[in-house]
């Protein structure tokens, strides 16, 4: 029997079943932005053992457009009262878009909590910050939901994955995003990636395609090391520029050859009709590996790593 525990419409928490034996996992399952519970509840039942407890705050429509820091403490508030409750009990924690952004805030408030933390699935999460959201908000001022979404929590993100194994898992419908989200801000270190072709973000909460990777990953949760290779260093590198948001693979093809190292890979770099300015790197097959840009004010501090990088690895 699973005791699910959800939200009503009002956000609140009820419970729908009680049984008196231990559970063997916590699950979390949490909705993103303009959402509700439904969808994700369903995805969680479908995962759940018959001795899972299941639980899915239901944040609140309209609540998820204004600010996220309610919704973190709101979220936060029912993991405390239940991890008190079942201490020794391992956690799963399945996320969908905005839902992922908030438990990594939890999580990051709680390193506590990172050894019980049997797996973390970030379902089209934009971890390094929404596109879209930077774009409506590129200072970061506060317009609505926009300045939450469109941080970069990339190193938070990091810092968590190198101990609770992580899977991230995106949709693909353009050939770089899910129609939403861009594949390349869900991308992070000592995480598995899965791209789902031909699957929306809205989509992503509940798909056969899902389950099964999901229950793939919970069967062996692992920890994925970074490979240690220029490439690597380069992204990194680029990702640390004041500014940087990570860019749609759709211009790549656009991009014109800015260096070429010694290993065949290259920087390449292409600015669109209102002169924002992309770089791109791409493997010595000459497929893309990573995509940013950044905004007028920030060209310079791009300008600048770009020179150290010629000066420190171009020969």
């Amino acid at each position: 029997m699973i005791l699910s525990t959800i939200g009503d419409d009002t956000g609140s928490i009820r419970e729908l079943e009680v049984v008196t034996e231990a559970p063997d996992f916590i699950l979390y399952a949490q909705h993103g932005w303009a959402d509700d519970h439904k969808a994700i509840a369903t995805l969680a039942k479908t995962l759940a053992t018959p001795k899972t407890r299941v639980i899915t705050p239901n944040l609140g429509w309209f609540k998820t457009w204004l600010r996220m820091e309610p919704l973190v403490e709101q979220v936060e508030s029912i993991a405390i009262k239940t991890i008190a409750s079942y201490p020794n009990i391992p956690i799963r924690i399945i996320a969908h878009s905005m839902g992922g952004l908030i438990w990594l805030e939890i999580l990051n408030r709680h390193p506590e909590w990172w050894s019980k933390v049997d797996s973390l699935v970030l379902i089209a999460s934009p971890v390094g910050g929404a596109h879209i959201a930077r774009l409506l908000d590129p200072l970061g001022i506060g317009v609505g939901i926009a300045r939450d979404l469109g941080r970069n929590r990339r190193q938070m993100a990091h810092s968590i994955a190198q101990f609770i194994p992580t899977l991230v898992i995106t949709g693909d419908t353009d050939g770089g995003s899910d129609g939403t989200i861009n594949i390349e801000t869900t991308k992070l270190n000592y995480t598995q990636l899965v791209v789902l072709p031909n699957l929306a973000h809205a989509t992503l909460k509940n798909h056969p395609k899902v389950v099964e990777t999901i229950r793939d990953f919970c069967a062996n949760p692992v920890i994925t090391p970074p490979k240690a290779d220029l490439t690597v260093t380069l992204i990194q590198r680029l990702r640390s520029v004041t500014g940087m948001t990570d860019a749609h693979q759709r211009d790549f093809c656009q991009a014109k050859t800015y260096l070429t190292f010694s290993n065949g890979v290259t920087l390449r770099r292409w600015n669109n009709p209102l002169q924002i300015e992309h770089v791109f790197v791409s493997n010595t097959q000459g497929e893309c590996l990573y995509g940013g840009f950044v905004g007028w004010m920030h060209a310079k501090a791009l300008h600048q790593v770009l020179n150290e990088i010629k000066q420190q690895y171009y020969f």
